[in-house]
């Protein structure tokens, strides 16, 4: 049966949202991470696929309705609860990111961060005026106020940006390390302003906080990618479930020579703006490492 023409707004990525609606998402989720037991290897950089995640949040709740009807066997909670992985993931990363060392460390944070947001915000409305992007995601961007909005600011454009960079690489004067270190300022900021320290939540269980973000998220991904699997089944005649709900992985840009898995992301767990892994969307996205 040939597909008919998609008529679909493309999923375009997300602030990953406050600190503070992290931290609850966080503290909703932590009860599960103990009974993780396979853990994807983390070669993706969870800023990113926590923004792209979020962004296709809406399109996928949109499904809801056809879950129901057409998929009952469908488990609904991972549709459901996927804002929530996406959110506790990211805050996990938080608290698995070293302390900026220094006492001026906020304000060369910031210093860097402001102009380096600029150069991408304007970069990124040339691109949304020829409809390459997303313009009103990039508009929301835009309307960010105040240090925490210019940290996740940072995430949401180094995710833009990831996503079309094959097509934009040689129309744009960003350049792929601004990308990178936009993926990884933002966090880092984040971590500078406090984000951690969340009052009347209770503080995160003691234990190994990269382990905590592996399995934070090992939950996200095995919900989005369960998710995208009945998005393409639902949408298979219209063709279009790679735009609701797009890889966790970027297409553009890649490692520097060299880098490979075990040193990606110079060692934060971050994995660096990245590329896409060979193989096909087919093809499982992540292979499991089970947990003693």
């Amino acid at each position: 049966m040939p597909r008919s023409k998609p008529n679909t707004k493309k999923s375009s990525p997300a602030k990953p949202g406050a600190p503070s609606e992290a931290a609850k998402a966080f503290a909703l989720v932590e009860p599960e991470l103990d009974d993780v037991r396979e853990v994807v290897p983390i070669n993706v950089d969870i800023p990113r696929a926590v923004s792209v995640a979020i962004g296709a949040v809406p399109h996928l709740q949109a499904l809801r309705p056809r879950f129901v009807e057409e998929l009952p066997k469908h488990p609904l909670s991972q549709l459901d609860k996927l804002q929530t992985y996406a959110l506790a993931a990211w805050y996990a990363h938080l608290l698995a990111l070293p302390t900026s060392a220094g006492p001026d460390a906020l304000k060369r944070l910031l210093d860097e961060a402001a102009p380096l947001r600029e150069d991408l915000l304007v970069a990124a409305e040339a691109l949304a005026h020829k409809g390459i992007v997303d313009a009103q995601r990039v508009a929301e961007i835009r309307s960010g106020q105040g240090h925490l909005d210019t940290a996740n600011d940072l995430v949401a454009l180094a995710a833009l940006f990831s996503e079309v960079w094959d097509a934009v690489k040689n129309r744009t004067t960003v350049e792929w390390g601004d990308v990178e270190r936009a993926s990884r300022l933002g966090p880092e900021l984040l971590v500078a302003l406090g984000a951690r320290q969340q009052p009347g939540l209770p503080a995160p269980k003691a234990g190994d906080a990269a382990e905590r973000r592996a399995r934070a998220f090992t939950l996200l991904v095995n919900a989005y990618d369960a998710c995208r699997r009945a998005a393409s089944y639902l949408r298979w005649n219209e063709g279009d479930a790679e735009a609701i709900a797009p890889s966790l992985f970027a297409r553009g840009g890649g490692r520097k020579p060299g880098a490979g898995k075990n040193n990606a992301g110079d060692g934060d767990g971050g994995g660096g703006a990245g590329t896409e892994p060979g193989g096909s969307e087919r093809e499982p996205l992540l292979g499991p490492t089970t947990v003693e």
